[in-house]
Order: structure tokens, then sequence, then C-alpha cells
């Protein structure tokens, strides 16, 4: 049974839709990611569920319970922003204590609970420290801290690591994960970085235009994109447009001087979606060019051009000699790493 669900959630600004059918339903203690480039709805989706805006349809339920009409004080959850919203005049223990004031949670309770959940987010001894003093990392665990001594039933995490550098950026990631799988917590998460959404969520919903392109796993989205949008904005692809050959037996699927068998029931046309680390140099295969190849240390980037057009190869660096620039070489790949979308039997 679902702990939070959207049925067929819309969002109208005037004759503009912002978010359109919107339909998931979230497992208790699941951590859910809304992927997509700016403008896609995904802040919006993430305000309905808060109470910030009204859905224009549909429904929003927790636990069961329609939350339409319910106050965004009173729906127990715990929101982290993006600039964090901590307030300047109060140290980070009356920070993280003010959710708990506003709860009515007697002075000892809170002062525990407190102290407990600065610790949890590796702030003890920062207790009576304000936010000018301390790092941008320092304020983010504040918030974050902030929004789980109220133990809600879901956090909401509106773009929360977007303002930190990459390094620290990448320290927060593990540290996040290991703190919501510690307590259970019902996570939904706003971003439109896909390396924090694939490192972080249990399942990934990825949003273009105000709709839902595809709901999977991180490997799942990744290595089955269910949409030309979903394979180019989840990491690098290449896609080669594919013929197929009824003449051979079996049929055959044909791009350029590289074919394998043809799935049952396809019919074409058929575009072939291949990620850049899947793709080797063989003996057979799509014939190509080196035309660059740069080194980035544990592994190597090759830009070739095909037969087919344009293709990015990715190499791990294990110590053996790689081809070089102008070099012809041939790709290859399992049919298994591929996937394919076009009319019937499309993935």
């Amino acid at each position: 049974m679902s702990f939070l669900e959207l049925d067929r959630v819309g969002k109208q600004f005037g004759p503009q839709t912002v978010v359109d059918d919107f339909s998931l339903a979230v497992g208790k203690g699941e951590f859910i990611s809304f992927l997509g480039p700016s403008g896609c709805g995904k802040t919006t989706t993430l305000q309905m569920i808060a109470g910030f805006l009204d859905p224009s349809r549909g429904a929003i339920r927790l636990a069961g319970r329609d939350l339409t009409t319910v106050q965004p004080a009173k729906r127990d959850l715990g929101i982290v922003f993006q600039s964090y919203a901590l307030f300047p005049h109060m140290t980070a223990a009356e920070n993280v204590s003010f959710g708990l004031e506003m709860r009515r949670v007697p002075r000892a309770e809170r002062a525990e609970r407190v102290r407990a959940t600065l610790a949890m987010v590796g702030l003890a001894g920062y207790e009576d420290r304000y936010p000018r003093r301390m790092s941008g990392g320092q304020q983010q665990r504040v918030a974050l801290a902030r929004a789980l001594v109220i133990r809600p039933s879901v956090l909401l995490l509106d773009e929360p690591l977007s303002n930190l550098d990459a390094k620290l950026r990448e320290d927060m990631q593990i540290e996040l994960r290991q703190i919501q799988r510690n307590l259970g917590t019902t996570t939904v998460l706003v971003t439109h970085d896909q390396n924090e959404a694939m490192s972080l969520s249990d399942r990934i919903v990825v949003m273009s235009q105000g709709r839902i392109e595809q709901i999977g796993t991180p490997q799942e989205t990744y290595e089955r994109p269910a949409s030309a949008f979903v394979s180019q904005f989840l990491g690098k692809t290449n896609d080669f447009a594919a013929t197929i050959d009824r003449t051979a037996a079996p049929v055959r699927l044909v791009a350029g001087s590289w074919s394998a068998p043809a799935p049952t029931g396809l019919a074409g046309p058929v575009t072939v979606s291949i990620r850049p680390e899947r793709i080797g140099f063989g003996d057979a295969g799509l014939a190509a060019k080196i035309v660059t190849r740069i080194f980035q240390g544990n592994h190597f980037l090759f830009q070739c051009e095909s037969e087919c057009g344009s293709v990015i190869v990715i190499r791990q660096n294990d110590g053996q000699p790689q081809p070089a620039e102008g070099e012809a070489v041939r790709l290859a790949w399992r049919p298994e790493d591929m996937s394919l979308r076009g009319a019937g039997g499309a993935e």
C-alpha cells in the first residue's frame, strides 16, 4: 500500500499547464527524486505536496488522508529549501528547536531532541554557533536537522545541495543517504542533477514539460530509457537510426556495418541507444575513426566519427594501449547493453 499518493495531479497558472496528470505512489521509507530541467514542473509538484500551492485537479493523500484542505503546518512534513532559510538571529540550536516550540514540546524533551539531531548530522558542539559563522555545508546540516527534529512523516528536499561546491556536495549526498536509511523517513527530493538523483534515490521520476517521462530505479532509467528525452537527459548516450533487414534469417537490425538479431515484433523505424561506457573496440562492428582522444584520469573519452554519425566512447584506464587519434576502429557492443525505441516491440 502506498504511503504518499499523488493521483492525477495537475496545476494550471492561467492558460499554462505546469503539471499535467501526475500520478505516483510512494512507499513508506522510500527515497524518491523528481529529476528534470528547469521549468519541468518538479518544484511545483513538491510545493503542492507541501501545501504551498493548491492542485488545479487531482488528489494528494498521505497514509490515506486527503491533504487537499490541510494547512501546510498541519501536514506533518519536514522541508529543506535550496536557500536553507535559517533564522540569522538564532543559533543552530535555536533554529533546530523552532519547530518543536511551535508544537509545544516540553523544554527538557526539546533540548534533548535538538542535541541528538545536531549530533546526528555531525554538528555536536555547534549548538551556539550562528549561521553567519558557519560554512555552507554546516548551514545545510542545520536546515536538515531542523526538518528532521520534528520527526516528519515525509521529508521534502528542494535542491538542498545545489549551493555547495562539488566535493562537499558529494560528501553530503553520502551523509544524507545514510541519515535517511537510518531513520527510514519517506523522502522526496527535487533536483536537476542526474548524478545526485542516481546516487540517492530508490526510484527516480524523470519529468519534462510538466509530465512524467519515466519512473524507475536509477539503474532501470539509465539502462532502459523509455524515451529520447530520458536517454539524453540521464547521462551521455549514443543514438543510431537502424533499419530491419527482413531478407536475413533470422531477421536482423542494421546500422551501417553493424547488425544484430532483431527482437520479435519490432516493426520500425528503430533507434538504437547505447551508453558510451558499453561500447568497445573490436574486430567487427560499426566502422568509425577516432577524431579526439581525451585522457580523464580513470578513463579515456573518445569522440568518433562513424557511418551513423558522431559517437562518444568511454573506456576505463586499465593500463592497456588505447587507439590514437586518426585511427580506424570498429565499435562493438553486446545486444543486451542497448535499448531500442521504435514502433512495435520498442522498449
